[in-house]
């Protein structure tokens, strides 16, 4: 078996078809899972596209996590991420996402990010960062935390974004999902929000709608 490259995170991949540079997919998995609980809905997406699956950096019952919550402001549908720990996790990312582009010939200029969750909260964050940096965003059943709320960044404009929540979702209601679909859509980008009648977890139509999504944008 091929030795797996060193990035600074732990992952898993799905090699594209064809020859280099490749068009690439980061996927961001949420609390208590790991960088294979979003690989079989990364399989249906275009053989195109290379799939670089991270694992987040802390150990959390038999799964990692990317932060710790901070519930000061009330309580589990209030949660935010911690500070310290989401700043760790965002620059791990970017790291293993620049280390990727080297290490398994991608084309920067193609780069999306699939998150759910924790993975989603991250992958909002990491657009209004640097929105630049991405061709199109996933996130699904998360919100947009407080540290990036206020950001107005140049370029969000020029990158679909779809984010999808579950009405019955108890874990991240989807009132937040929805709130963090009108911010983004203040700010000029391009967004697809759907709500879907489940929980916290990717139901066939949601499944099949992200599918669709992602397959327009490449």
């Amino acid at each position: 078996m091929p030795e797996t490259p060193a990035l600074p995170l732990e992952h898993r991949t799905i090699a594209a078809d064809g020859e280099g540079p490749h068009p690439a997919v980061v996927v961001l998995h949420g609390r208590g899972a790991n960088e294979t609980d979003l690989l079989p809905i990364a399989q249906r997406l275009p053989d195109e596209l290379f799939v670089l699956s991270l694992r987040a950096p802390d150990p959390l019952q038999g799964g990692y996590t990317w932060y710790e919550l901070d519930l000061s402001g009330g309580g589990l549908h209030q949660s935010q991420p911690h500070p310290e720990q989401f700043r760790r996790s965002l620059d791990l990312i970017e790291e293993s996402i620049d280390a990727a582009i080297e290490e398994y010939d991608l084309d920067d200029d193609r780069v999306g990010l699939l998150g759910f969750s924790q993975g989603g909260i991250t992958s909002l964050s990491l657009l209004l960062e640097a929105p630049t940096a991405y061709d199109w965003v996933a996130a699904l059943h998360c919100y947009l935390p407080d540290s990036h709320a206020d950001l107005t960044p140049d370029g969000i404009e020029n990158v679909p974004v779809f984010i999808a929540g579950g009405s019955q979702d108890q874990i991240i209601p989807s009132g937040r999902t929805n709130a963090a679909a009108t911010r983004l859509s203040e700010l000029g980008a391009p967004v697809t929000s759907r709500t879907y009648n489940t929980g916290h977890g990717i139901g066939p139509d949601e499944h099949a709608d992200l599918i669709e999504w992602v397959t327009e944008q490449v």
